[in-house]
């Protein structure tokens, strides 16, 4: 029998509450994203804020890596004072975070960036963000509700790895209030919103699967984008 695939998935670490009295800091992952990789047919493990020297060990075991959404980026990692709307940072999600994804791209093991997760492959390749969009595009669409997903229209652009995926424009869910604003070195944006928001990067010419997307995959039951990452990773050679 076929070993499934291992992804790894980062978490939140934040202050949580659980059962009929637990109120603690925790490393947490909405349940979504788990069954989505199992859907795909992937084994999900959670990867939490960890030292961000031990990365590469990490990634050693790894078949795949997802780069899940949550808190805002520190603008100071793209060299920004944070805008009066933007969230606190989580400093060590950050730093493992950005880790991760050095150690993947540098191993080939291929990435999957939602939402967070993307911009975080932006901020890595030196690009910045938009830290609250509604002043850029003059509404509130891509958050509108607090706590829920809304979808809107995506449309991916043709002769791409996305645009493979996902050949004809298609609603999405969204719930950000960031965006990617410069791309990063060797990017290039692979999808839009009605509104020009950028809503994919991929490396340009990099043959390792490495997708990011603004919206949440895992919350809807197209499995396209999340099975083209479990399929990348079953691909990759296996250590003995």
């Amino acid at each position: 029998m076929t070993a499934r695939p291992l992804i790894g998935i980062t978490t939140y670490s934040t202050r949580a509450r659980w059962g009929v009295a637990w109120d603690r800091h925790a490393a947490l992952l909405p349940t979504a994203y788990v069954e989505h990789v199992r859907g795909a047919g992937g084994l999900a493990v959670l990867l939490p804020p960890d030292d961000a020297s031990a990365a590469g060990t990490v990634l050693a075991r790894l078949d795949g890596l997802i780069l899940a959404g949550g808190e805002d980026l520190d603008p100071a990692l793209y060299g920004q004072e944070p805008h009066p709307r933007a969230g606190a940072p989580v400093p060590e999600r950050d730093a493992w975070e950005l880790a991760l994804l050095a150690e993947a791209l540098e191993r080939g093991v291929p990435v999957l960036g939602i939402c967070r997760g993307m911009q975080l492959m932006n901020v890595h390749a030196g690009g910045t963000l938009v830290q609250h969009l509604p002043e850029t595009v003059g509404h509130e669409d891509h958050n509108p509700v607090v706590g829920e997903f809304t979808d809107h229209l995506v449309k991916p652009l043709p002769d791409t790895l996305l645009g493979k995926l996902l050949p004809e424009p298609c609603d999405v869910a969204t719930h950000h209030h960031q965006s990617v604003d410069r791309l990063g070195e060797g990017l290039v944006a692979t999808a839009y919103a009605e509104d020009g928001t950028a809503e994919a990067l991929e490396h340009a010419g990099r043959t390792a699967f490495a997708l990011g997307v603004q919206w949440h995959p895992e919350v809807r039951p197209d499995l396209r984008v999340t099975r083209a990452l479990v399929t990348a990773a079953a691909s990759r050679p296996r250590l003995s």
